[in-house]
C-alpha cells in the first residue's frame, strides 16, 4: 500500500483507494465481508465507505446492514482508531431528505450501527430538496462536528451551484465545510463530474472520491455487449447498462489491450486511469470476495504512461 493522502483540507489521512461497503450484506455475507476488510485492512488500506441506506434497494435487504457488519468488524478486530470510517445520510427510508432533525437523528443510528463514537467522513447522499437552504444543512452538520461525533463533512450527489453555496455559507459563517465531494465518475460516466463540478472542487480545494470507479463491474471486463449474464449487476442504470454503448465497446477495448501488455486486470487499468485525473484523491471500489481484492490494490502501483492515458481518454470521450 502505498502513502497516505491528506483528505481536502481535513486532518484525515487516506489510502489512494477507498474500499467501498455497497456489498456488505447484499453480494457478500458477513463471513466473505469480514474477509474482504481484513485483507484491505492487512494489505495497509484504512479507508472505508459506507451509507445508512445500503442495501435497501435490492429485495431480501435491509437499508443499515453495510454499517452494521462494518461496525462489528471494527469491534471484533479492536482497530477503530487505525481506520476511516466514511457514512452518508439523506437515503434511508427512515431518514430520507436532509432537514437538520432527520440529519441528527440518522448520525445517531449510523454510530450505533458502526459501533463507534464518531464518524470519520459524514457525506450528504443525496441533495434531492433543493427547498431546504444549505445554510440549514451545514448548520445541523457543524453542530455534529461541534459535538465530536463527526470530524468531517462531505457531499456526494449535489449540484455545482448548491456546492458552491454550501462552501459560501460555510466560509461567512465560520461553519464546517466540505472537505470532499464523492461524484459518479470512471471511464465510461466522466460527463457529471468533468466540468462545473470538478471546477468547484479544484477551485475549493476539495477532495475527490469518485463511487463507482469500475462502472459497477463494468470495467473489469465481465460485462461484454451481447452477452447474456445472471449477475445482479447487469441490469440497467448499472453494469449491464453500458455494455451496449459505443463508448463502453471503446473504452473495454483500450483497457483490455493495455492491461494485456502490463500483465495486469482490466480492473487495475481502469483504476490507475482514474487515480491519475485531477482533483481525484482515492476512487472507491468494492470487493465482493478476498480474490476481487488484488487487482485493486494493484492499481496504486500502477504508473500509466502518457500515451497509455490519453488512449483510455480518447476511448472515453
Amino acid at each position: 500500500m502505498t502513502e497516505l493522502r491528506s483528505l481536502g483540507s481535513s486532518d484525515l489521512a487516506v489510502s489512494p483507494l477507498c474500499l467501498g461497503g455497497n456489498v456488505f450484506g447484499w453480494t457478500a455475507d458477513t463471513t466473505q465481508s469480514f474477509a474482504v476488510l481484513d485483507a484491505y485492512f492487512a494489505a495497509g488500506g484504512n479507508f472505508v465507505d459506507t451509507a445508512d441506506s445500503y442495501m435497501n434497494y435490492f429485495p431480501g435487504n435491509e437499508p443499515g446492514q453495510s454499517e452494521s457488519i462494518i461496525g462489528d468488524w471494527l469491534a471484533s478486530r479492536r482497530n477503530r482508531d487505525d481506520v476511516i470510517v466514511a457514512t452518508k445520510v439523506g437515503d434511508h427510508p427512515e431518514f430520507m431528505g436532509l432537514a437538520p432533525a432527520t440529519i441528527k437523528a440518522a448520525a445517531e443510528e449510523s454510530l450505533r450501527r458502526l459501533r463507534t463514537d464518531r464518524i470519520d467522513l459524514y457525506y450528504t447522499h443525496f441533495d434531492r430538496d433543493e427547498s431546504i437552504p444549505v445554510g440549514e444543512i451545514i448548520a445541523a452538520l457543524d453542530d455534529l462536528v461541534k459535538a465530536g461525533k463527526v470530524r468531517a463533512i462531505a457531499a456526494s450527489n449535489i449540484s455545482p451551484e448548491r456546492l458552491s453555496a454550501a462552501l459560501a455559507f460555510s466560509e461567512r459563517e465560520g461553519l464546517a465545510r466540505y472537505v470532499a465531494l464523492q461524484p459518479q465518475y470512471n471511464l465510461v460516466s466522466r460527463d457529471t463530474y468533468e466540468g462545473a463540478r470538478r471546477e468547484v472542487v479544484r477551485r475549493e480545494g476539495l477532495a475527490c472520491v469518485p463511487y463507482f470507479a469500475l462502472a459497477s463491474g463494468f470495467l473489469t471486463g465481465k460485462y461484454r455487449p451481447g452477452r447474456s449474464s445472471e449477475n445482479v449487476r447487469d441490469v440497467p442504470g448499472l453494469a449491464g447498462g453500458y455494455a451496449d454503448t459505443e463508448r463502453g465497446v471503446k473504452v473495454l477495448d483500450a483497457l483490455e489491450r493495455i492491461a494485456a501488455a502490463r500483465e495486469v486486470e482490466m480492473a487495475t487499468v481502469a483504476l490507475a486511469w482514474l487515480a491519475r485525473q485531477p482533483t481525484v484523491t482515492a476512487p472507491i471500489a468494492s470487493a465482493r470476495t478476498t480474490e476481487q481484492l488484488p487487482a485493486l490494490l494493484a492499481a496504486q502501483d500502477l504508473h500509466l504512461s502518457d500515451a497509455e492515458l490519453r488512449t483510455l481518454t480518447t476511448a472515453s470521450s
